[in-house]
């Protein structure tokens, strides 16, 4: 042990470094190549693994479970965070709708499929309830991290539907693999029962954590600022593991928990908004890396023609069929509808949810664990790869301001009684072309900063605003009615 566990360390950091590191690099390709990132960080995991020129052997179901547990937890809890709650009151009908019955339709159609292309029944609903759920990891990522500004009902359906749904899709493939390993224990009425249970006691739990959280960091003041990311980090964890041991939904629990954590008042907010950020894109490309190293080409192989004809009908039929029952009485545009339809991702989801009946060791598990895998490679490229492209081809985009070049922000302990808004100078605007001097600013209020091009300019009495600048307005709370019917929307909003 002494003479070879430094070298073991050693050797462990170095490989995760460097796959680390190309997975970063190589994750320019998305931009430039339109090829979906998660299939970039899959695709490196593969080659790595022991059929790739990497030659890593690893067959660890379980340790790959609980590692996209983590990552799961936290990816879902950086999307909380940055989910503004007038958002999820505008969505959370037809997003909680697509959540459950939408869950619940597609694993039913896609079953129907598998069941006609020679699964058994139990098999065939084991397989429509792992793929039944859209995934957050891959939403998150393409809405938020591929420069996609899309109209921000549409925008807001996919991300609250896909933090929504995880918990559905966990509880059917948890009683579908008993189902199989114990016939006819899934039957019934228990199956809804518990469904309804556990998302309860989730949503409450989430509640609970949320609220306390809030009032945790706000009435507490820690020995150094690095503390408190530490103590959002814990609540995440805690908002996942007590509702899980209380048969609740801990991924449920954990979204609503980071919605109401991200919509109160946090010191360090910035800091800690950046961190959770950092910790989502790492967990991310970790996820990726070990379901890639997991899976064997030779077997996904053997599955291409049952997983290419399940992957076109869940991304062709399936999805925007319940897609559209779904969203039927919430009067979303034709095209809208059509857009939620085809922007069903899948992703590091369904491949976790595939580890656990081989876990379970149910039989026919690793066959599904492979037409799994091939249906998310699938759907990265169709429909993922196409996302900006049907973006722009039915018109979803809205005309988002380009960000600044550099931001401006408060860091504090404490809560403020002020705010600090930015605003994107359009040619509209009254504003535009008037000198600071003869803005009607009201009394605590005032222009900090105004950012035009690289340049940083101090908003002084001849400063003129012009068409393309942003500005930094500080402003008491009272006092920003009027100060956004002068600027209008803030950037941040």
């Amino acid at each position: 042990m002494i003479a070879t566990e430094p070298l073991a360390t050693a050797v462990l950091l170095a490989t995760f470094g460097a796959l680390l590191a190309i997975s970063v690099l190589f994750s320019r390709a998305s931009e430039r190549f339109a090829v979906p990132i998660a299939l970039i960080f899959l695709g490196i995991g593969m080659l790595a693994g022991s059929e790739g020129i990497g030659g890593i052997e690893f067959d660890d179901y379980g340790a790959a479970f609980r590692l996209g547990t983590v990552a799961l937890v936290l990816i879902l809890f950086d999307g909380g965070l940055n989910t503004p709650l007038d958002q999820v009151r505008q969505v959370a009908r037809p997003a909680a709708l697509l959540a459950t019955a939408g869950v619940v339709g597609t694993a039913g159609l896609v079953a129907a499929a598998a069941f006609m292309l020679g699964f058994p029944w139990p098999h065939a609903f084991l397989l429509g309830a792992i793929v039944s759920s859209t995934d957050a990891a891959s939403v998150f990522a393409v809405l938020r991290g591929s420069g996609i500004h899309l109209k921000r009902r549409v925008g807001a359906t996919l991300e609250v539907e896909s933090g929504f749904n995880d918990p559905m899709a966990v509880i059917l493939t948890v009683a579908l693999t008993e189902n199989i390993l114990q016939p006819g224990s899934a039957l019934g009425w228990r199956l809804p029962l518990n469904a309804l249970v556990e998302m309860a006691v989730g949503g409450a739990m989430g509640l609970v954590v949320g609220h306390g959280g809030r009032a945790l960091l706000t009435r507490f003041r820690f020995a150094a600022g690095g503390l408190y990311p530490a103590m959002t980090l814990a609540l995440a964890f805690l908002a996942f593991g007590v509702p899980t041991l209380l048969h609740g939904s801990g991924f449920l629990a954990v979204y609503v928990a980071a919605v109401v954590l991200g919509n109160g008042a946090l010191p360090y907010r910035a800091g800690l908004l950046r961190v959770h950020d950092a910790l989502a894109w790492l967990s991310q490309i970790a996820m990726f890396l070990v379901l890639g190293l997991l899976v064997f080409p030779s077997r996904v192989i053997e599955v291409v023609g049952v997983g290419l004809a399940l992957a076109l009908l869940l991304g062709i039929i399936a999805r925007p069929v319940v897609v559209a029952l779904c969203l039927a009485p919430f009067r979303y545009a034709g095209r809208e509808v059509a857009y939620v339809g085809w922007v069903g991702l899948r992703g590091a989801v369904p491949i976790i949810l595939a580890t656990f009946p081989v876990l379970a060791r149910a039989p026919g598990a690793e066959r599904i664990f492979d037409v799994v895998f091939f249906i998310v490679v699938v759907n990265a490229i169709l429909p993922g790869a196409t996302v900006p492209w049907v973006t722009r081809r039915l018109g979803l985009g809205s005309h988002e301001p380009p960000a600044p070049q550099a931001v401006l922000e408060i860091e504090s302990r404490q809560p403020l009684e002020g705010e600090l808004m930015s605003f994107h100078i359009d040619e509209a605007l009254a504003v535009t072309g008037v000198p600071m001097s003869e803005l009607p600013f009201p009394e605590g209020s005032a222009a900090t900063l105004i950012i035009r091009g690289k340049e940083m300019l101090a908003p002084k009495g001849n400063t003129t605003l012009l068409a393309g600048d942003h500005v930094y307005v500080f402003t008491r709370p009272e006092d920003r009615p009027l100060i956004q019917l002068m600027f209008g929307r803030p950037e941040s909003d």
